[in-house]
């Protein structure tokens, strides 16, 4: 279920707050290999499924940027922020990829509001624990802590 923040005051109070997960993503090798053309990483591990198959994970693994890229889409799915003049991707904090997803794989998101505190312009910085949860893993294929800024 989404949860909707009206305004930076509405945006404060999330303060902690566990967002849920979420909807699963198939991870199919179309996207992989659209990912690897848009960054020029066709390394074969990703984009060879025959000689993938005989590699260490039994075929071809999403690139992690391509699951950290993916933290954008399935976070609209958590939290919709209106009433505000503009929102930034601030950046990241220590990323972490624990468990390859593999070609075929399901994965969605969990997000908690780890902090929210003000900023100058009129605006809040939030800090979100993220992680990207394969269905069927008790290994995360990401973590990280996002940071957003959005203004007033």
């Amino acid at each position: 279920m989404t949860t909707t923040a009206h305004g930076l005051t509405e945006l404060r109070a999330l303060a902690g707050k566990d967002l849920g997960h979420s909807a699963w993503l198939e991870i199919s090798q179309d996207r992989v290999n659209t990912f690897a053309d848009a960054t020029n990483d066709h390394q074969w591990i990703h984009v060879d499924p025959v000689r993938a198959a005989d590699g260490p994970f039994g075929g071809t693994i999403a690139h992690g940027y391509l699951t950290l890229a993916l933290l954008i889409p399935l976070f609209t799915e958590l939290l919709d922020i209106q009433g505000v003049k503009m929102s930034i991707n601030y950046g990241l904090d220590k990323v972490r990829f624990p468990s390859p997803v593999k070609v075929g794989a399901r994965v969605r998101l969990g997000a908690v509001v780890a902090s929210v505190e003000d900023v100058p312009n009129d605006g809040v910085q939030m800090h979100l624990d993220f992680k990207v949860e394969i269905e069927g893993s008790d290994r995360p294929a990401c973590v990280a802590r996002a940071i957003y800024r959005h203004y007033a």
